[in-house]
């Protein structure tokens, strides 16, 4: 069980120690606000300001399911409670 949760914690969130580079270079901040790394395998990562909590890699593939669902059921939500 460790195996996967350690696992699940790498890919969501990276190593939690050394430095995060591909975090720190400006270019992968479009308007210094939204983080899009292609060589960033990680789809939630932390803010630039990490006390500002975190943010989505926006070259991710998987932001935009994640985006796509949480509208949708904010949509299907206001359908069905009418």
């Amino acid at each position: 069980m460790d195996y996967f949760r350690n696992r699940i914690t790498f890919f969501f969130w990276g190593k939690k120690d050394g430095k995060d580079f591909e975090h720190e270079k400006p270019e992968n901040w479009k308007w210094g606000i939204f983080y899009f790394a292609k060589n960033d395998y990680r789809f939630i990562v932390p803010k630039r300001n990490n006390a500002m909590g975190y943010t989505l890699n926006f070259a991710h593939r998987t932001t935009y399911i994640v985006l796509i669902l949480i509208i949708a059921i904010g949509i299907l939500s206001r359908i069905l409670n009418k």
